[in-house]
């Protein structure tokens, strides 16, 4: 293929997802609904486009998705409203991608989101990994796995400052572990989060404003955990390393703390005065926010047309560029879509009755069950889209609905801490040398297991005792 040719594929793949980004929020805003049915085939055309290009293992996912559903049309009469539903799912997914993308890419050319980063990997040995927790946080939720990249490369120019191997070593552990941990935390009730956005459009009468409070205790105990095992279990230096002071001060986090608040005031606010679910205002917000701030980064040399060169380049480059994650990421919400809808009568004819199990043992598998099928290579978006139908609803397990979300995302957070097969442990074993299969079950083993005791009591504690 020419550099032409593929210049004009990447240019109508970046339309097609605005486009699709669009219709998403006019669906989520209640506006334009005859422009509904254009959302399935601009779908298509994108899952096409990328078929064509991505490699082998991403285009087995595609290959999945059109085995289940020619089963799907084989096996069931109304099969094409739950094709519908499985490309409006992809949909929502591209376009919640493509929003939160736009913060990514403003926020790593700040020179206050570097000078923040660099301040955090610089603090003192005693308190870098609390550090690089609480703030790793702030950099998860504008940067999403962007954090992981920008923390990570920063952790280690710092490590390799230290000229001794074993320190340098466990520093580098130490400190990748501390940005995996946080960026985990934050998903179980970030509302940038795919954890909270999908958890709660698969659980009925669920909102993101009932799950935050209780998200944000499971957000304690996985960083809390995290710290304690750092704590407890600190190497024993055959040397004593140095312990330079930091460059700057805790007021370079101003500037990312006065973002974060801008964005979940912002979010508050309009899911008290609108009736629009949170995923319909998060795909509006962050774009508006980046775009601000994107006229704020280029203020003193021609605003406005550096801007539009931006925007451009976003539109035609960066976002085609996403195409290996776009469809993975897609794919996962069709096919657990599709699949629910062909396992739910599989299960019915052998007999198999979910409601029959106490209610706190289904809350509680989903604590393990997710982070399970991640070790064999499950996508958390494919196993929360294809177990959540096939439970019963929250009436009929006697909870409220906040209590399932908070179970899937705990799940999802484990998940995202233990599968060799997820963004963050394949970025963080890039950084350290070593496979994600090490980071996930070697590095993170016992962290796991550890937090989904604590996380499986908290689940059981809140469903039916607070």
């Amino acid at each position: 293929m020419t550099n032409g040719n593929r210049e004009k594929i990447d240019l109508l793949t970046g339309l097609l997802l605005i486009a699709i980004t669009c219709l998403v929020i006019f669906h989520e805003w209640h506006v334009a609904a005859w422009m509904a049915p254009a959302k399935p085939v601009l779908v298509v055309m994108v899952a096409c486009i990328f078929a064509a290009q991505v490699r082998f293992s991403r285009k087995a996912f595609v290959a999945v998705a059109l085995g289940l559903t020619l089963a799907l049309a084989v096996s069931t009469a109304d099969w094409q409203g739950t094709v519908l539903d499985g490309l409006g799912s992809a949909a929502f997914i591209a376009a919640f991608f493509s929003a939160l993308s736009t913060l990514r890419n403003v926020a790593q050319t700040s020179p206050a989101v570097q000078a923040a980063g660099r301040f955090l990997s610089g603090q003192r040995p005693g308190r870098r990994y609390a550090a690089l927790t609480v703030g790793g946080q702030g950099f998860a939720l504008l940067l999403n796995y962007g954090a992981i990249q920008l923390l990570g490369a920063l952790a280690l120019a710092n490590a390799g400052s230290e000229p001794n191997a074993e320190v340098r070593g466990h520093r580098i552990r130490r400190m990748l572990l501390a940005i995996q941990r946080a960026f985990v935390s934050t998903l179980p009730w970030s509302p940038l989060s795919f954890a909270m956005a999908i958890s709660v459009s698969v659980v009925p009468g669920a909102s993101w404003s009932q799950a935050m409070v209780p998200g944000l205790v499971s957000s304690a105990l996985l960083a809390g955990v995290g710290w304690g095992l750092d704590t407890a279990f600190k190497p024993r230096l055959s040397v004593t390393p140095r312990r330079p002071e930091p460059s700057g001060s805790w007021a370079s986090m101003l500037p990312m703390v006065a973002l974060l608040g801008v964005l979940v005031v912002s979010v508050i606010t309009l899911s008290a005065v609108t009736d629009v679910r949170i995923v319909g205002l998060v795909v509006v917000i962050v774009p508006v926010i980046a775009l601000v701030w994107m006229l704020i980064q280029h203020w003193a040399h021609a605003p406005v047309r550096s801007v539009a060169m931006r925007v451009g380049d976003y539109v035609t480059k960066e976002l085609p560029g996403y195409r290996g994650e776009l469809t993975l990421l897609m794919m996962a919400g069709y096919i657990g879509t599709v699949g629910s809808a062909l396992l739910g009568p599989l299960m019915q004819h052998a007999g198999l009755d979910l409601s029959v199990l106490p209610p706190w043992v289904i809350l509680v598998s989903f604590v393990w069950l997710i982070p399970l099928a991640g070790q064999v290579g499950m996508n958390p978006i494919l196993a929360v889209t294809l177990i959540a139908p096939l439970i019963p609803g929250a009436d009929s397990l006697g909870v409220a609905p906040p209590a399932i979300v908070v179970a899937l995302a705990a799940g999802w957070a484990l998940s995202g801490a233990s599968s060799p097969f997820t963004a963050t442990t394949l970025l963080i074993g890039s950084f350290a040398g070593i496979s994600a299969l090490r980071v996930g079950w070697v590095w993170n083993g016992v962290y796991t297991l550890s937090c989904g005791i604590a996380l499986s009591i908290w689940v059981v504690l809140y469903a039916f005792v607070l």
